[in-house]
């Protein structure tokens, strides 16, 4: 099992095109740890607008009377993608991975492949 430290370094060395991650409490709007980022990306803010993306998606999920669960939401820009993960699991609820991507050099389905293989490693 990984910590959040780790799992978030993993994410942004082991993932082509990674710009940026965090763990992120979606009740709070909070980022729980951060790694990457910079003048291109302020983490924090990201964190707590990504927020926002999900309490809709779960609050218009549930008017709509679906009984799912979100995998990831993805946000496709011009030159980046931003890949959210709402994380499943005992301890685990409330809490999604954000990663910020070059759109440039990252390949979308091996990043989720890798951040799903990263969210089930990671202890919380």
């Amino acid at each position: 099992m990984a910590n959040v430290e780790t799992a978030l370094k993993e994410a942004t060395t082991t993932i082509d095109g990674a710009i940026g991650a965090a763990l992120v409490d979606y009740g709070s709007g909070m980022a729980l740890g951060t790694v990457g980022g910079g003048k291109e990306l302020d983490l924090t803010v990201a964190a707590a607008g990504n927020t926002d993306v999900v309490r809709a998606k779960v609050r218009t999920m549930e008017m709509l009377g679906l009984n799912d669960d979100i995998e990831d939401i993805l946000i496709t820009l011009g030159n980046q993608y931003h890949l959210i993960r709402l994380l499943k699991g005992r301890g685990a609820a409330g809490f999604f991975l954000y990663l910020a991507l070059d759109k440039k050099r990252a390949n979308l389905a091996m990043a989720r492949h890798q951040l799903a293989k990263i969210e089930a490693d990671l202890e919380i």
